[in-house]
């Protein structure tokens, strides 16, 4: 597993893609639905090493090596999800600076533990739709990543709907006293992006494990 997470970081991933969590800049704008600075991972490092592998042929040249179909599968899985939380640690950079920056806050979610804790549940969505899909052919990308992208999306612009028509939502998730609450969310999110992941995983290894390469 080793060897193969090597190599998903040294020959099947572009380091480009590691500066798409430079986008979490965009977290610095004023009155903005910031989930949006966390979706162009999805929108577009995902579709992009999904696509060029298949281009390159990287699952064929991987099930040759002497491993575990499974193994090839929890590789682009775990690195998928190492650069998740690359993007949501420069979040939290970006997320720090917004809160000196404007501490009047807005009247979307701010990017606080809250919001963290519902970016780790859109991630969740994402993977756990997207891989099992992939993999149950591991060739056809299209359907799975916009499948997975429009299920994220609807996930956050039901959050930040709920924050703007539910002002009593706002405060709980945003008021210095509800502390508590906050950082809750954080931990139930981080919870379930663990299990989904792991689900994911496990789904999408016995799919691929059918498959005739």
């Amino acid at each position: 597993m080793k060897q193969l997470l090597y190599k998903e970081f040294k020959l099947a991933i572009n380091p480009l893609y590691y500066l798409v969590a430079l986008l979490s800049a965009l977290i610095l704008i004023p009155n903005w639905p910031y989930f949006i600075a966390l979706m162009y991972f999805f929108f577009i490092a995902v579709p992009n090493i999904f696509a060029t592998g298949k281009a390159s042929g990287d699952i064929s040249f991987s099930v040759m090596m002497p491993v575990r179909k499974r193994d090839v599968v929890g590789s682009r899985i775990l690195s998928i999800i190492i650069i998740e939380l690359l993007q949501l640690v420069a979040a939290g950079v970006f997320a720090l600076i917004n809160s000196v920056m404007y501490p009047g806050g807005s009247n979307l979610l701010d990017p606080n533990f809250a919001f963290f804790g519902f970016a780790f549940i859109m991630y969740a969505v994402f993977n756990v739709i997207f891989f099992p899909m992939f993999y149950k052919t591991a060739y056809k990308v299209g359907i799975p990543v916009i499948l997975a992208m429009v299920v994220a999306v609807v996930f956050a612009a039901v959050v930040e709907t709920v924050v703007i028509l539910v002002p009593a939502v706002q405060v709980v998730l945003e008021a210095p006293q509800y502390i508590g609450v906050q950082l809750g969310v954080l931990a139930a999110g981080v919870v379930i992006f663990i299990i989904a992941n792991y689900v994911a995983y496990k789904a999408s290894a016995k799919r691929f494990e059918r498959l005739d390469l």
